[in-house]
């Protein structure tokens, strides 16, 4: 089956974002993907934390997510959507929140962002992801025709104990939409999607944001598919667009024969 991360600059203008998101879709749609990655945050990227708080959605409400669901059932593709901010109810704090919707529109996941990006980088303002977001707590794995399906969203990748815990569940493909910054991507992006698929034999699919955005900042785009022996297998490196690769279950099962270091881990006890 065919798969496409797809790359944006998103902006202020959630009815535009959405636009591109939906001519993007379609054009990877057309191409042969059933199934669509979106990049973090992609239908509305504010100037400052107060506009993004403005436009929190509600869950049961969510222009958003009904755009998702509607192009899903529409060109009967699954869609994993990037991530939304939702409203956290009796608070002025949001979640970021991955849906993941099946080719009937009907959504099957939702996955909150458990690790925040609290950092400060040096020479730019500080990242306080917390200020304004709530974590989740969970780890979600959906089943798709694809195979079983592992979430994450962004700074996520930085923890390999989520990924290694989605593969001993079953994973045998994990999203990562993001908005990584240039200084990271640049640093950190390829080496550790590709350690991530490498050491629990996934594929990894990794829909970024790239190009500079209203608020000045430049994220990092390189959306890629990696396959599970480590090597990619196609890259959207600059710019809006979309990477496409077939995924092959059997790849997966190959490298953990071949290497079966999920059988061969065990737990460890650091001494004094």
């Amino acid at each position: 089956m065919w798969a496409a991360v797809i790359q944006m600059c998103s902006t202020a203008d959630r009815a535009y974002n959405l636009a591109e998101a939906g001519r993007l879709m379609a054009s990877a749609a057309r191409q042969g993907a059933e199934l669509l990655v979106l990049p973090e945050n992609f239908s509305f990227m504010g100037c400052s934390d107060a506009e993004k708080i403005s436009h929190r959605e509600d869950a049961a409400a969510s222009p958003s997510l009904q755009f998702l669901q509607e192009f899903a059932a529409r060109h009967r593709v699954w869609i994993v959507g990037g991530s939304i901010a939702l409203r956290v109810e009796g608070s002025d704090k949001m979640t970021n929140t991955c849906f993941v919707v099946d080719a009937g529109g009907q959504v099957q996941a939702r996955y909150d962002k458990i690790h925040l990006f609290d950092v400060d980088l040096g020479g730019e303002a500080p990242y306080r992801e917390s200020d304004r977001v709530v974590p989740g707590a969970q780890a979600v794995l959906v089943n798709t025709p694809m195979g079983r399906l592992g979430l994450s969203i962004c700074y996520d990748l930085r923890f390999p104990e989520l990924f290694r815990a989605l593969a001993e569940s079953g994973a045998e493909l994990v999203t990562v939409p993001a908005a990584f910054t240039q200084v990271t991507g640049e640093a950190h992006w390829e080496v550790l999607l590709r350690a991530r698929a490498i050491e629990n034999f996934t594929y990894v699919l990794a829909a970024g944001q790239g190009g500079v955005h209203v608020n000045g900042r430049r994220t990092y785009g390189h959306s890629m598919i990696i396959e599970p022996w480590g090597q990619v297998v196609a890259c959207c490196a600059e710019g809006r667009g979309f990477a496409l690769a077939e995924l092959q279950r059997e790849r997966v099962l190959q490298s953990r024969q071949r290497i079966p270091c999920l059988q061969h881990r065990k737990s460890v006890i650091v001494g004094g």
